[in-house]
């Protein structure tokens, strides 16, 4: 456990705990396929730890934080944003992790990693590029698809290698971030088969964490009313349970305390679910989570019913919007007019992306450098282009 300096190796008391204390179904760090490019080992850091950091530190992440989630960034600084709502979900898989003895870094790595290669201006954004290539390039856009281009190729950063060279379940988590897992881009990553409990954890804290925060937002911007979403059982049942348990509240911290609540029942039903499905599929190995005929982390029939009418009354009342489609018609304009003019002209494109344009498609190139721009940087950049009087 100690080199000649008498330091000891952190990596192999960390391995030896992951062994030791996670379930037999857990995804160890020293059993991980590993990276695309050898790379020796860290002596303070696991596998899955240096996957994190290399996240963390990417620039990509960075750019997160002016990423809509659903209110754009200058709406005011109480929305989430796409690196808040990451945070939320990194939190939320770390619980449901522990809960169920998995790999707390890898799903907290993955967590973090999967929203890399949204657009601007939300899913708008997506919907935008995926018919501007498909038009121009008959490809299409998906952001899950680039979070692992971002993390394969698009991140330089380092002498050896292009991309971060994260470890295969990393990679894995990213490209079967969606329950169907017959996309072109899981190829390599063996599309047959499931993702870890780690990465399919991850797929429900993300889901946790837009639904409550999405509510959230809802309510604070008055885009949704109280009185609207007291018909959705879900919410419904938790806001009378808490005028029971506290009386006189106001309305701010009444809304606050249900939004915890509701978290606090998926998160508790996912662990309960998904630990009983584990219990009858006799599920005592990661070959057997890999192997098993369907996903195995899962909500209880009662939960799905309550969560799918949650999204029934978001997509009505809240996503279609008046204020938010409005955004929506702005963002396609934005990125259609950037992404038109640096087709036709790839001098406009700055000097690293335009040399890129010798080696790829200048439409994926196009698309690679929209795709990593902030929504200010967006609007900028418009500006920049079209306004006759903005400073270029």
């Amino acid at each position: 456990m100690e080199n000649r300096n008498g330091i000891v190796n952190l990596r192999e008391e960390i391995e030896e705990n992951e062994a030791r204390t996670l379930a037999p179904f857990a995804a160890l760090s020293r059993d991980s396929r590993g990276r695309k490019y050898a790379e020796s080992d860290h002596p303070f850091r696991s596998r899955y730890q240096r996957d994190r950091d290399r996240v963390v530190h990417s620039a990509a992440f960075r750019r997160l934080e002016y990423k809509t989630q659903v209110f754009v960034n200058h709406e005011g600084d109480h929305y989430r944003t796409r690196l808040t709502h990451t945070l939320e979900v990194a939190q939320i898989s770390r619980t449901i992790a522990r809960g169920l003895r998995l790999n707390e870094d890898l799903a907290e790595t993955i967590a973090l990693v999967h929203d890399l290669g949204h657009t601007p201006f939300g899913h708008a954004g997506e919907d935008a590029l995926n018919s501007l290539m498909r038009k121009h390039a008959n490809a299409s856009y998906n952001h899950n698809r680039q979070s692992l281009r971002v993390v394969e190729y698009l991140e330089r950063r380092y002498p050896d290698y292009p991309g971060l060279n994260l470890t295969f379940e990393t990679r894995e988590g990213i490209v079967k971030h969606e329950t169907s897992y017959d996309a072109p881009e899981a190829e390599d990553y063996d599309p047959e088969l499931n993702a870890t409990l780690e990465a399919q954890i991850v797929n429900f804290s993300d889901e946790i964490a837009y639904n409550c925060h999405d509510v959230d937002d809802g309510l604070f911007s008055d885009v949704l009313q109280l009185e609207e979403i007291m018909e959705v059982p879900l919410w419904r049942d938790l806001y009378l349970q808490s005028e029971k348990q506290y009386h006189g509240l106001s309305r701010s911290k009444r809304q606050y305390h249900v939004i915890r609540q509701m978290i606090n029942r998926e998160v508790t039903d996912l662990i309960y679910s998904t630990a009983a499905n584990l219990s009858d599929k006799k599920i005592g190995s990661l070959d057997d989570v890999r192997n098993c005929d369907e996903p195995i982390a899962l909500f209880s029939p009662e939960l799905v019913a309550d969560n799918t009418q949650l999204k029934g009354f978001l997509m009505e009342k809240m996503y279609r919007h008046s204020r938010l489609i409005r955004m929506t018609g702005k963002a396609h304009k934005i990125l259609t007019s950037l992404f038109e003019t640096y087709l036709q002209n790839p001098l406009t494109l700055p000097p690293k992306y335009n040399r890129m344009t010798e080696e790829q498609e200048t439409s994926q190139v196009v698309c690679d450098y929209i795709a990593g721009m902030t929504d200010r940087f967006a609007i900028l950049e418009y500006k920049r282009l079209f306004d006759p009087s903005e400073r270029v």
